[in-house]
């Protein structure tokens, strides 16, 4: 196990079951351990929502059939609002990190 798959696991443990999509989510989570460490408590909900767009397009959907496949601007509030648990995951897991000796 590398450093980012220690990082992604602490993420994915601190996301509710219920807000993570019903499949392998490795590389996502994986994609929010790089912008932890990249960017740490300053993740934006747009961030998160890049990193997802990316990993959607890894799995074969990047022809923009998915209807939250457009810039974060763009998306309805609530669709937005769906990207908050991954931030405060993130966020949660960036400063436990950082209080660490």
């Amino acid at each position: 196990m590398t450093y980012l798959d220690e990082v992604a696991a602490d993420i994915r443990n601190a996301v509710p079951t219920d807000a993570l999509p019903d499949e392998d989510t490795t590389g996502l989570v994986l994609s929010y351990a790089v912008l932890l460490l990249a960017k740490g408590e300053d993740v934006t909900r747009e961030d998160v929502h890049n990193a997802w767009v990316a990993w959607m397009s890894s799995k074969g959907h990047g022809d923009e059939s998915h209807e939250s496949m457009v810039p974060f601007s763009e998306l309805p509030p609530e669709t937005q609002a769906e990207d908050s648990p991954f931030v405060i995951a993130i966020r949660t897991v960036a400063r436990k990190r950082q209080a660490k000796p």
